[in-house]
């Protein structure tokens, strides 16, 4: 029996320059960092040659072909393992609709899942190469490599996306005082609204080309992020977040909506300094930057969500159980 452990992540900056048809043109970069809240694969042999998959439903079947859970489906077909198994999935978050990149995650626990129960070792960067490619190659989903390479990798990065197809990162080198800072004046609530993600997506794909300018601008607040971060200036950090969200919402048409904005404004009135909706938008998780001596009322004005507390996670995916017979 093996099981995995794989980061879900929040993105800071420079979402939506990990599209193709930005990075090819531009090069594109965003910051992001896995947190504490993970999506967990286990697989172990069965008796007989079936395959069974298990997540919000149950599915055996006789042939890989048959297998409904598309990224379980090309994850065994990538990883060459054909029969005789039994896949199970578990998360700390409602796993559809979150924005914290809950399909990335999924996608890379079970490569490194597979390629483990076969005694193969995999680099985190491979794991995510192959996971983009699944994703986005194999079946076809309208999404960047962003979140491929956090769950992988894991902690705070800086990652870049070249017009060659390559990818680089490093990590933003805090001390474990900023890093605690840091973390400590970020705050998420579960907005309660679940959203498919694809159809916002696809359009903020399409839009690209005629958003070429506002792209620019959310590229460039990496570094201006960055540098905050290094000189421990998070209330910066706040605003910067809320000038992004103003520059995100002009990407597609349904990133945010009525009932999203009433709730950022209650934050901001109640002492947040800035945030955004993680993810695609639409729903999932508010992500806010507020001082700790203002979360308590932050809190109180958003009581009817619930609030999800985190840390940075330093670790990206690994393999937590590892029995052999």
């Amino acid at each position: 029996m093996i099981i995995t452990q794989t980061p879900l992540r929040i993105s800071f900056a420079g979402g939506g320059t990990d599209f193709a048809g930005y990075y090819q043109n531009d090069g594109g970069a965003v910051i992001s960092t896995a947190i504490d809240k993970y999506i967990y694969v286990v697989i172990k042999e069965r008796f007989d040659n079936k395959i069974r998959v298990g997540y919000t439903r149950t599915e055996m079947v006789s042939d890989i072909d048959e297998i409904e859970h598309e990224l379980v489906r090309e994850c065994l077909r990538m990883t060459g393992i054909k029969h005789g198994v039994e896949i199970a999935t578990m998360a700390d978050i409602p796993s559809e609709g979150s924005g914290l990149g809950s399909s990335s995650t999924v996608t890379v626990g079970l490569l490194l899942a597979m390629y483990a129960y076969q005694g193969e070792l995999v680099t985190a960067a491979s794991l995510a190469e192959q996971a983009c490619k699944i994703e986005i190659e194999v079946l076809g989903k309208p999404i960047g490599k962003q979140d491929q390479y956090i769950a992988a990798l894991g902690n705070l990065r800086r990652i870049e996306f070249h017009k060659d197809e390559t990818v680089s990162s490093r990590v933003i080198p805090l001390s474990e005082d900023q890093r605690r800072r840091f973390g400590e004046s970020m705050m998420l609530f579960y907005t309660g609204i679940t959203r498919k993600a694809d159809e916002i997506l696809s359009e903020q794909k399409a839009n690209i080309v005629d958003r070429d300018a506002v792209l620019g601008l959310l590229k460039a607040q990496v570094d201006e992020i960055e540098i905050c971060l290094l000189e421990n200036n998070t209330n910066k950090v706040g605003r910067l977040l809320h000038t992004g969200w103003d520059l995100k919402k002009q990407m597609a048409g349904k990133i945010s909506n009525r009932s999203i904005d009433e709730l950022y404004e209650m934050a901001l009135d109640a002492g947040a300094t800035g945030g955004k909706i993680a993810g695609a938008g639409g729903g999932g998780f508010l992500l806010l930057h507020t001082p700790p001596d203002r979360q308590q009322t932050v809190r109180q004005a958003l009581s009817g969500l619930k609030e999800l507390p985190f840390s940075l996670e330093r670790d990206g995916a690994k393999v937590i159980l590892n029995a052999r017979r």
